[in-house]
């Protein structure tokens, strides 16, 4: 690394990755600019990651290894408490920048380094990542290609973050249901800071996003759970719903988002957030829903060619 790029380190927590994990230090060992510190966490494997990340660790002094004990119960915090793990290990450390990085995904050699440059140019930006990409053969294809998409999210496969911004929101939340990476960012925008998804670059990611140990469809029913308990409005979650109809799994993933959102306010599940947090995102749901309102009209109105 060189004096001109802003020094940063990683944080990648880890359970049972043994299939993609190589793929993804291999993908940091060809980066043009790398961490002073990139900090793997097992977090209770009981497979080959261990001794994966130990083979690298051995052979790159910047690759430090973490394991956690075995835990009984999976769920989100779990992460969060493996993440704290790794972050402990780098708190003393001289950085600007820290990424969380997930333990199945891969990018070209100067993905870091681009990441880097934005928060160079941005003061102001306190979170920055790229989309990820599931469909291989299709790189455009992904959640931020549409003209309607929220730029202002970034999706935790990959979430950077400036320093004083991880530290003015607390870092993350143990959040035992999710929405632990969601929290971080609109967190950070409420705080004044700017959070972006860049479009120029991709990450591509091996294992379909909440399929760990569920289909596809009780994934998105997991996520409408999780749009319920962060605090999203109703009106908004229909509208996600039926847009996402028209992605695989057609029209039953869009209807399983719905259903688990109304599922969470029929049991009245708990929510973690405050209500400080619920009122911001909401008043941001409602600020978007006028744009696109604004935009739709305006496409209606325009004249014939």
């Amino acid at each position: 690394m060189t004096d001109s790029h802003l020094k940063y380190v990683l944080v990648t927590p880890a359970r049972n990755e043994e299939a993609f994990i190589e793929l993804t230090i291999e993908s940091m060992v060809r980066q043009t600019v790398r961490p002073l510190r990139w900090v793997i966490v097992s977090d209770g494997s009981t497979d080959r990651t261990d001794e994966i990340v130990s083979k690298y660790a051995a052979r790159h002094d910047w690759i430090d290894f973490v394991r956690m004990p075995e835990r009984q119960v999976r769920d989100f915090a779990g992460k969060v408490y493996s993440f704290n793990a790794g972050y402990g290990r780098v708190k003393q450390l001289d950085y600007e920048i820290i990424g969380n990085l997930d333990a199945d995904i891969t990018f070209e050699p100067g993905y870091c380094e681009f990441l880097l440059g934005k928060f160079a140019e941005r003061p102001g930006l306190g979170v920055a990542g790229t989309p990820f990409v599931e469909n291989f053969d299709k790189p455009d294809k992904h959640s931020y290609a549409g003209t309607n998409a929220n730029l202002n999210h970034v999706s935790g496969a990959c979430q950077t973050f400036r320093r004083k911004c991880f530290e003015d929101i607390g870092g993350y939340l143990p959040i035992k249901g999710g929405g632990i990476d969601w929290m971080a960012v609109t967190t950070a925008r409420m705080k004044g800071w700017q959070t972006r998804t860049f479009l120029e670059k991709i990450c591509y990611h091996h294992r379909k996003m909440g399929t760990a140990e569920r289909s596809p469809l009780m994934a998105r029913f997991r996520h409408g759970q999780e749009d319920y308990y962060v605090g999203g409005h109703p009106l908004w979650q229909i509208l996600k719903g039926m847009a996402q109809m028209r992605e695989k799994p057609l029209v039953g993933g869009g209807l399983f988002l719905i259903l688990g959102y109304f599922y969470g306010l029929i049991i009245r599940m708990e929510r973690p957030v405050s209500a400080e947090l619920m009122a911001f995102y909401r008043k941001e749901q409602t600020a978007r829903f006028s744009q696109l309102w604004r935009l739709a009209r305006n496409k209606t109105r325009r004249p014939p060619a």
